[in-house]
């Protein structure tokens, strides 16, 4: 009985770990470049958490300072922690002309901050920032082989567990939307879904539980009685 009730206890928690994944994929439903998570489980019941890195749907927003990445890739970003990435490319111009996050992190371009001095701007497909008529740079945009590597650090920032600047590539097939954004990789609607069967499935272990925990109180009332 044990057995049976440590295997219900297991899978209790199981469901109540996805219904925390589930919870934070409907948090972040609006933030741009926001990539869910795969749980996994191994032989011993171990979980493993991993990033769905798919590509979301591009979403036009006509601003020039919004950028989308179409294929594999991310922006590189200078924090305060050090060098991050993100396909959240809702940036914008500091006070000092530089281009930042909406936190404030600088967004690089050949390694170093780029500075926008000037209101035309044009950033093409491959990455190229144009500011009335000038070419000031181009954007940073990488990617690994290993992308589980990679770590979220925020909604939609990532920093790299590794050597990123030996393991950096440029990817291939990748091109820069200018005037859009990145939606999140995941649906509302399958969520929702997936939540109400996950607590179905919670309920179900606790009944389970509550059971077994009857049986054992009955076994022990048998035991005890002379």
């Amino acid at each position: 009985m044990i057995l049976q009730m440590t295997r219900a206890v297991q899978g209790g928690l199981r469901q109540e770990r996805k219904l925390d994944i589930i919870a934070n994929h409907l948090a972040n439903s609006d933030t741009n470049g926001f990539k869910g998570d795969i749980l996994a489980f191994d032989d011993m019941f171990k979980a493993n958490l991993v990033t769905d890195h798919s590509q979301g749907d591009l979403k036009v927003t006509d601003n020039k300072l919004d950028l989308a990445i179409g294929g594999k890739g991310f922006f590189k970003v200078q924090t305060q922690q050090g060098i991050q990435y993100t396909r959240d490319g809702n940036f914008t111009v500091d006070q000092n002309g530089t281009l930042v996050t909406q936190n404030g992190d600088p967004v690089l371009g050949n390694n170093a901050p780029l500075d926008i001095q000037g209101t035309e701007i044009h950033i093409s497909q491959a990455g190229e920032v144009v500011v009335d008529g000038d070419a000031i740079g181009n954007l940073d945009i990488v990617t690994f082989e290993d992308l589980t590597r990679l770590k979220k650090t925020d909604k939609s920032m990532f920093r790299y567990e590794g050597d990123a600047g030996a393991d950096e590539q440029i990817p291939q097939k990748v091109f820069v939307e200018q005037g859009s954004l990145e939606k999140p990789n995941i649906s509302t609607t399958v969520e929702m879904v997936e939540m109400i069967q996950t607590h179905r499935m919670y309920e179900a272990y606790q009944k389970m539980i509550m059971t077994f925990d009857e049986i054992d109180s009955k076994a022990i009332l048998e035991l005890g009685r002379p």
